[in-house]
């Protein structure tokens, strides 16, 4: 896959993805969610924060996604990829099948592409103030319709991503100068989890005004039985 860095292009082979569940801060607010999901018929997770390995080729920088069946959407992500001993920043979306959620989170993450910007910024550059990095997305409920706030918030409400990257294994990938990818957990919608014609979302760095951001359009394939 290729990325650019500070305009530079970066060739990245990644040997494993990894998405972080569950990794917010507010306990009471993690509760809640499991709370509401559990209504729905989603067991609850066995740990907080859990960690899925989903197939590394599902990461996609295309424009469009093709799904099958219409309970799928999208939500904002930061990105870590360690590749060759170093650490970079990005921006993603743990597109997910919700239907299937029910029955298995890990199946529901594994079944559809996770859509990736092809910038990323040098994570030592940003690190002091990494917690102010704002991430927002919007949805296109159906083709015609207007652009609609759907996420906002800034990385300080989310687990530290030391935390995560030590928990996740993502840590002794960095040292070891593999090539991984981290996907690191999102934010409550704006008027609830619901599917989209298409997905757009931005990461801004408050302290340079600089934006990393990616849309694309989902096209829902039928569920045959």
């Amino acid at each position: 896959m290729d990325f650019t860095v500070n305009g530079a292009p970066l060739r990245a082979d990644i040997e494993q993805l990894t998405v972080a569940g569950w990794t917010g801060r507010d306990a009471a607010a993690i509760q809640h969610h499991i709370d509401e999901l559990a209504a729905l018929g989603v067991a609850p997770p066995s740990s907080v924060p859990l960690y899925y390995r989903v197939s590394a080729d599902q990461m996609t920088q295309a424009a469009h996604i093709q799904v099958v069946g219409g309970g799928t959407s999208g939500e904002v992500e930061p990105f870590l990829l360690s590749c060759g001993g170093k650490l970079y920043i990005g921006l993603s979306s743990d597109h997910t099948d919700r239907d299937l959620e029910t029955h298995s989170v890990a199946l529901s993450k594994q079944i559809c592409a996770k859509p990736v910007a092809g910038e990323l910024w040098v994570f030592d550059e940003i690190s002091e103030r990494l917690e102010s990095l704002e991430l927002r997305s919007w949805i296109r409920e159906d083709a015609s319709a207007d652009w609609m706030p759907y996420q906002e918030g800034t990385i300080a409400s989310i687990r530290p991503l030391a935390d995560l990257m030590s928990g996740s294994g993502f840590a002794a990938a960095l040292a070891e100068g593999s090539c991984q990818g981290l996907l690191c957990g999102t934010f409550g919608a704006k008027g609830g989890v619901r599917p989209a014609a298409a997905f757009r979302m931005e990461m801004r760095d408050p302290g340079t005004g600089r934006v990393i951001s990616h849309e694309y359009t989902i096209e829902v394939l039928p569920a045959v039985a």
